[in-house]
């Protein structure tokens, strides 16, 4: 990367007429040129931020910020994008019933998203502004840094639909998820009415990120609760190396490609056809805090643990075969192994597009890890996907002995911000 590479501070310098001014908020949100026939995610070239031309980059440099997710398109990013290293999720409570307070947050956010997933400062006047007696529009702790490939999404949860004049819009698929065997869910790491899932290649790119947006709710929403989470434990991009999870074993080696346009339409996309037309391009995300033994996990042999997971520890091949992506045999594998219970041949085709990652939040009282897998799930429909999948899960892997699940949410993920008038929840409150 050339050392003039866009950063949010060289944004801000060339930031000027391009702009568009939305919602009162005084966040500038720029359009671009998404491409409606697919939604795809595209990595900025032609797209304007702030009057910025990507194209061209700015002050002279050689071409666009290649670590620039685009903002805009059908759906929106952040779910069949290409998996970042780190995460940073949050979940907040609306503090209000004033649905034109919502509308304004959702804009404001929408503004600030756009601005910041191109590299640039949460709002136009930056970090420093020139009236020093008036805080700043960002808290700065980004300036200088690249996009890092953040993207940013969010979803509604069940308890926004009994706010605002709402209840009659829920989605039928946006379920109250059942009590699954097993569950030890902490009521202070579940639920939340709006989700932002902040993914990016730098850390602080992320937690900068969902500091600003919850800086911009201050009033109308506040943080319930977040997680940070490290080192991928899915791919969306099959071609590359399949991450691993804290027990050492590669994860998520059958997920959906990105790429894949039948087979996120079949699985991930809502369709029009669907029962609600709002969520039309959206998706139904589930995450789950899995808190993981790792204590216990590492003193159990090599090939217990394989036959648990049902898979090499090594090159990550079904039991029974030579390589990692050989078709699972279940014939060859203990029936209460998570391999043979995962499969979409043990649960009538049942498929899910996963983003996982790691965390570590210190340790507990007794001097253990306090480690896991903070597990995303993008579905069509979590009716007849998640919560059928979970069932068999929950009551019958082995895997279970060393995992426990302690935090939960359910979302529904609007359809993607298709130009610079457009804004998160539109088609739901516009």
């Amino acid at each position: 990367m050339s050392e003039r590479r866009i950063t949010r501070r060289r944004l801000l310098g060339a930031a000027g007429a391009g702009a568009v001014l939305v919602g009162g908020g005084g966040y500038a949100l720029a359009r671009s040129n998404p491409d409606p026939a697919t939604g795809a995610d595209r990595t900025a070239g032609a797209d304007r931020v702030a009057g910025v031309d990507g194209a061209a980059g700015v002050d002279g440099a050689a071409g666009p910020d290649r670590t620039v997710v685009a903002f805009y398109g059908t759906h929106q990013a952040g779910i069949a994008t290409p998996v970042q290293d780190r995460l940073h999720f949050a979940a907040f409570d609306l503090t209000t019933d004033d649905r034109g307070a919502l509308v304004r947050l959702l804009r404001a956010w929408t503004a600030a998203a756009a601005r910041m997933t191109a590299g640039a400062f949460a709002g136009p006047d930056g970090a420093f502004p020139t009236v020093v007696q008036a805080p700043p529009q960002d808290t700065g702790e980004a300036a200088g840094l690249v996009a890092s490939r953040l993207t940013l999404t969010v979803g509604f949860g069940p308890g926004l639909f009994e706010r605002c004049g709402l209840r009659s819009a829920r989605p039928a698929a946006l379920v109250d998820l059942p009590h699954f065997a097993g569950d030890a869910l902490d009521p202070n790491r579940s639920h939340g009415d709006i989700a932002v899932q902040a993914c990016a290649d730098d850390p602080q790119v992320a937690v900068h990120a969902i500091r600003n947006l919850a800086r911009i709710g201050f009033g109308v929403v506040g943080m319930r609760w977040s997680q940070l989470g490290f080192g991928k434990t899915s791919s969306t991009t099959p071609a590359e190396q399949t991450p691993r999870n804290l027990f050492g074993f590669k994860d998520g080696t059958n997920n959906i490609a990105g790429t894949d346009r039948d087979q996120l339409a079949r699985h991930v996309w809502v369709d029009a056809a669907d029962e609600t037309p709002w969520m039309t391009g959206g998706s139904y995300l589930v995450a789950r805090r899995i808190t993981m033994r790792v204590e216990t996990w590492d003193r159990t042999s090599l090939a217990e643990q394989q036959q648990i997971i049902g898979r090499d520890k090594r090159e990550g091949a079904p039991l029974g075969a030579t390589h990692e992506r050989d078709p699972v045999s279940a014939g060859r594998l203990r029936p209460d192994s998570h391999v043979a219970l995962a499969q979409p041949d043990s649960n009538g085709g049942i498929t899910i597009l996963r983003r996982g990652y790691s965390f570590v939040d210190g340790s507990d009282d007794l001097g253990r890890i306090n480690a896991g897998l903070f597990f995303l799930a993008y579905q069509r429909d979590p009716r007849a996907q998640f919560v059928p999948l979970q069932e068999n899960l929950a009551a019958n892997d082995t895997m279970n002995e060393y995992i426990r699940h302690t935090g939960s949410g359910i979302w529904a993920c609007p359809p993607g911000v298709v130009d610079g008038n457009d804004w998160w929840g539109r088609a739901l409150l516009g």
